[in-house]
This record gives structure tokens, C-alpha cells and sequence, in this order.
């Protein structure tokens, strides 16, 4: 063989080579992007699952305030009531102490 034809034949390997290698290179690139990917999905719906969580629990932590508030006005409205009867009570009992 001459210098030329074995200069060609070691060009020809060297671009088998780095073709070879760009192919190899490719392929770890989409295994990359492909990884990075599922785990940005899995970070999104982690986030939406604790999103959800979060608003499950505020939904029934509303519904206890409510119930804590509706309890509370029942109970004020309930002691307001006991108080005007008492002083209704004192106003009769006065005036029949004055009447007699």
C-alpha cells in the first residue's frame, strides 16, 4: 500500500471513529434530556399532589372555622337571650314590688 492509500485508510477510520462517537454522544444526549424530563414530570406532579393535599386540608380547616363561628354566634345569641329574660324578670319583679 502507499502513503497516500494508507494516509486515506487512517482518515477513513479516524471519521468512522468520530462518527461513531457523535452517535454515541447523540444517544447519551437523549438519554439525558429523557431523564431530565422524567424527573421535571415527577417534581410537577409532586407538587401538584401537595398542591391538592394542601387544598384538602384548608377546604376542611374552613368547614371547622365555620362550625367554630356558627357555635360561637349560637352561643352570643343564646347569653344575649338569657340576659334579656333576666332583665325582663327583674322589670316584672320590680314593678310587682312597687304595685304592692
Amino acid at each position: 500500500m502507499t502513503d497516500q492509500e494508507e494516509q486515506l485508510l487512517k482518515e477513513t477510520k479516524r471519521a468512522e471513529k468520530r462518527a461513531a462517537e457523535d452517535v454515541e454522544q447523540l444517544a447519551r444526549d437523549q438519554a439525558r434530556r429523557k431523564a431530565n424530563l422524567a424527573r421535571e414530570q415527577a417534581i410537577e406532579e409532586d407538587q401538584k399532589e401537595r398542591e391538592t393535599k394542601r387544598a384538602e386540608k384548608r377546604a376542611a380547616e374552613d368547614i371547622k372555622q365555620l362550625a367554630r363561628d356558627q357555635a360561637r354566634k349560637k352561643a352570643n345569641l343564646a347569653r344575649e337571650q338569657a340576659i334579656a329574660e333576666a332583665q325582663e324578670a327583674r322589670k316584672l319583679k320590680a314593678k310587682k314590688q312597687t304595685q304592692e
